[in-house]
């Protein structure tokens, strides 16, 4: 799943490829992609509509338009495609705009669990989904007595809860796992046990991770290319995710994987010891 980092290199892409034109028309392949309006009125509504510039939160993409806003989330595998000219689609192109000058930007996703939802401009801060978004990982936004004080009250092992997106937003798998190597916390340790002094290295850890990536342009596992084709490099800088078996960075001992609530999880079982709670 693309997480913040890849999102926002999504977003930088989107505004360098497609900032400024207009849509002459929109098909939509598969309905259940567009979750509001109904297809037929989407469609219709952005006809004629510019836009203006695309923004993001969390893992959210916010498409800015004339007189909408155009909430998108890539979930999965979801991605954008953009052509020069008219193009052949493929099964997984499921959403296509057309623009007055000939060119065309594409959604593909495989999975088909991507969506889009198409609000009043102004409107998309109370979407659902956005509306219950933590901070994000950055230092303005990033209150540290917040975060203390929401991890103080949450008994639930800390790798589910920062993957919950309220406490903070764009964290998934990969980088949560980076960030509690980073900070030394064991994933399953309960959120209300870790020390003030935790708190404010995991924060800073959050915001570390998350800037280093953004600045590589992603992690590319799998799938994930950015809207200009291109694949993230911040993989040759993972310290543990998908490095089960190669030696801790810190102390040599070989990385691990576990199940920490359903979800494959990378750690150093010597850094990030699970009863550091009792020291």
């Amino acid at each position: 799943m693309p997480e913040l980092p890849e999102v926002e290199t999504v977003r930088r892409g989107l505004v360098s490829l497609v900032k400024g034109k207009t849509i002459a028309k929109v098909d939509v392949y598969w309905p259940r992609i567009i979750e509001f309006p109904e297809v037929e009125i989407f469609s219709q509504q952005l006809v004629g509509e510019t836009i203006e510039t695309v923004e993001r939160r969390g893992k959210y993409l916010i498409f800015e338009f004339t007189h909408y806003e155009m909430v998108s989330h890539l979930r999965m595998e979801g991605k954008y495609e953009f052509f020069k000219e008219a193009t052949p689609l493929d099964k997984h192109s499921h959403v296509r705009f057309i623009f007055t000058d000939g060119t065309e930007l594409v959604y593909h996703d495989v999975r088909k669990f991507g969506r889009m939802a198409l609000l009043q401009k102004g409107t998309a801060k109370d979407y659902k989904g956005l509306a219950q978004l933590g901070p994000e990982p950055i230092d303005e936004d990033f209150d540290l007595n917040a975060f203390v004080k929401n991890l103080k009250k949450a008994k639930t092992m800390i790798k589910p809860l920062l993957l919950n997106q309220k406490i903070v937003a764009g964290l998934g798998n990969i980088y949560v796992d980076e960030v509690l190597w980073l900070a030394k916390i064991h994933p399953e340790r309960p959120a209300n046990t870790l020390k003030q002094k935790e708190v404010v290295a995991l924060r800073e850890a959050i915001i570390e991770v998350i800037t280093k990536a953004k600045a590589a342009g992603g992690t590319t596992i799998r799938t994930y290319l950015n809207a200009l084709g291109e694949a993230g490099h911040f993989q040759q800088e993972l310290h543990v995710y998908g490095q089960t078996g190669n030696p801790c960075p810190r102390c040599g001992t070989p990385i691990i994987k576990i199940k920490v609530a359903q979800r494959g999880t990378h750690l150093c079982p010597h850094c990030q010891k699970l009863n550091q709670a009792k020291g």
